[in-house]
Formats: C-alpha cells, sequence, structure tokens
C-alpha cells in the first residue's frame, strides 16, 4: 500500500531553505537526525505534462533515471498569499492568468525558486480554505 510521497529539493543552500520552509511557510518538521529536517506538506495533486524535445528534467538518482519535477504549492487566494508573503519580505513574480489557474513564482534563500497557484481545473483535493500550518515548537 501506498502511504505518502517525498519530495527531494536539491538546493545551493539547504539550511537556508529548510529554514525558509519552517519560519517563512509554517511547515511543520521533524529533525531525521543532525538538523536534516523532514517536512510535512500539504495534501498534493500529481499530473503528467510531456517531455519536450532536448528537455532535460529527468535525472540520475541511485542508479535510476527519474522523473524531474516541478513543484507549485496551491492556494485558495493567491493575491492574498502574495501580500502574506510579502510582509514576511518575500518577493513574488508579477502574477500570470493561465488557461490552468492564477500563478507566480517567489525564490528561496539559495535562489531557487516555487512556484504558487491558485487553480481554477478540476482538482481531486478538497482545497477550502483551512488554518495556515502551524510550525512546531
Amino acid at each position: 500500500m501506498i502511504i505518502g510521497a517525498h519530495v527531494l529539493f536539491y538546493s545551493e543552500d539547504p539550511d537556508a531553505d529548510r529554514t525558509f520552509f519552517h519560519d517563512v511557510l509554517g511547515f511543520r518538521a521533524v529533525d531525521a537526525g543532525g538538523g536534516w529536517l523532514i517536512f510535512g506538506l500539504p495534501p498534493a495533486e500529481a499530473a503528467f505534462h510531456p517531455v519536450e524535445d532536448g528537455d532535460q528534467r529527468q535525472l540520475l538518482h541511485g542508479g535510476h533515471r527519474l522523473l524531474g519535477a516541478v513543484l507549485y504549492l496551491m492556494c485558495d487566494d493567491v493575491r492574498s498569499e502574495v501580500k502574506a508573503l510579502d510582509t514576511k519580505k518575500v518577493t513574488c513574480s508579477p502574477l500570470e492568468e493561465e488557461a490552468w489557474g492564477i500563478a507566480t513564482a517567489f525564490k528561496l534563500p539559495s535562489g531557487g525558486e516555487i512556484g504558487l497557484y491558485q487553480p481554477t481545473h478540476p482538482s481531486p483535493l478538497n482545497l477550502v480554505s483551512q488554518e495556515s500550518p502551524k510550525t512546531d515548537g
């Protein structure tokens, strides 16, 4: 029985990005040892997109050719979320209205970016707004 998913982020500054996920985004975490935080994430959905010619989104990991991935966090009101992130000194890119949702992106301390969007497509998730995740401790 599959019980969940584990996402790997490869970061130029993992300690700073871990702090950002915990302190700014408010994701709960457990210490797996030596400060190696593993975060609980909100419910997720997955979609398969076609690979275009020359696309290098697949990678070798553990001797296997795994699919590459792009992460978008989902929210029910992207404009409000952008304002909330701004109060925490997080700058988001201009909003883009797409057929599938209203999207933006923001940089992590390492310089890597994560997408954020308000979906307008059908979703298997119940996206009713809930309280923000609480930090542990």
